[in-house]
């Protein structure tokens, strides 16, 4: 399983989830379709029918958009492992020189001492018009 795509992969587990939700979805109908074979009423009746069929319709439509995605996911992961497989062929190789104007490093504080902290920003000035409101405030 080391060497198998996991677009294989991701299409797999969709196809099992996607039959454990219709499965799921099933048995909601099912139920729905029981409560509606013991209700007493015809209302009552007719409201579970519809509330199994709503519930299968619901259920498969989900496991319909789980599928769908997990394709597109799966098709979207081949795509990019192909385009990676190109790459390298294509970039041409880095160079490794340094470069032609290098800055010289900041200097490190020796090793008992802690390491100076920048001074703090100077907040800017309050204009004057804003103090003179204050001093009328009071």
């Amino acid at each position: 399983m080391a060497d198998a795509d996991l677009d294989v992969i991701i299409r797999q587990l969709a196809k099992q989830q996607t039959r454990t939700l219709t499965a799921a979805a099933k048995t909601r109908r099912d139920r729905y379709l029981g409560l509606a074979a013991k209700a007493k009423d015809a209302a009552a009746k007719a409201r579970f029918k519809a509330l199994g069929k709503e519930a299968f319709e619901q259920g498969t439509a989900a496991a319909k958009r789980l599928q769908t995605s997990a394709d597109n996911a799966a098709d979207s992961y081949a795509r990019a492992m192909r385009k990676a497989a190109e790459a390298p062929a294509a970039k041409p190789a880095p160079t490794t020189a340094p470069p032609a104007n290098k800055t010289p490093a900041a200097k490190k504080p020796a090793p008992g001492k802690p390491a100076k902290k920048a001074a703090p920003a100077k907040k800017p000035a309050k204009s004057a018009k804003v103090s003179a409101t204050k001093k009328a405030k009071r």
